[in-house]
């Protein structure tokens, strides 16, 4: 008893190396980037009350606990923590991945593969899209350097400068789709296995559909503003 004890591995190595473990690795990290999606977007929405009313927000969110981080130190934190939480969720889908092709019967029912196949791709895919877009995205609005106005402060301006851009506004537009496909199918998975009846797994479907459009809707109603000159 005595030699199980000392030769199990520590348990954040099986929590790792299990397969409930990744999955539930998977979906904490998964529902963290979510809660930090929603609050974005929302954030994003101070837009359409008025060029000071966003800046003063963007402003507002570097002065949090700056009295012990620094200024702008809570949001590098955050930035840390989003950056480990995205490594995370990355790695266990890989993970899994693997596992689930390896444990494949060698035949497959056609319709499975096609939906199993197209599930796999949009989630790897956009998983990239939106890796190269937040790069693209600090270098834009957080350190200016991509931005074709680039003021310190001037958030709103800077917004505005970008959009009325067209390419930039498609490149936006590519990566709020990808994020509400990934949002929608990411969620629907970890819904479902609460139920497997029709009516939940229909109720799964609507619920992360739901989600997924408000999430997108929200994100483009600031650039489709510009461009079509509601606002800015």
């Amino acid at each position: 008893m005595a030699l199980l004890e000392r030769s199990a591995p520590p348990r954040p190595r099986r929590l790792w190396s299990s397969t409930v473990g990744q999955k539930a690795i998977m979906a904490v990290t998964g529902l963290l980037l979510l809660l930090f999606v929603i609050a974005h977007m929302l954030g994003n929405l101070k837009f359409f009350v008025s060029a000071a009313s966003f800046d003063h927000y963007a402003a507002w969110l570097r002065t949090i606990l700056d009295s012990v981080l620094g200024h702008s130190g809570f949001l590098w934190v955050l930035r840390a923590g989003l950056v480990v939480c995205v490594v995370l969720h990355a790695l266990t889908a890989a993970r899994l991945a693997r596992r689930a092709r390896a444990a494949r019967p060698v035949r497959y029912a056609h319709r499975g593969r096609v939906q199993g196949d197209y599930a796999a791709r949009t989630m790897r895919w956009g998983g990239v899209i939106l890796a190269l877009f937040v790069v693209y995205h600090v270098l834009d609005l957080t350190t200016g350097h991509l931005n074709p106005n680039g003021v310190p402060g001037a958030v709103h301006d800077n917004v505005v400068a970008d959009f009325r851009l067209w390419y930039v506004t498609l490149v936006y537009t590519l990566a709020v789709v990808a994020l509400g496909f990934h949002i929608r199918h990411g969620l629907w998975s970890a819904l479902q296995s609460l139920g497997t009846s029709g009516a939940a797994r229909r109720t799964a479907q609507g619920v992360a559909l739901g989600v997924a459009v408000a999430v997108t809707a929200g994100y483009l109603s600031v650039p489709f503003a510009v461009v079509t000159g509601l606002a800015g």
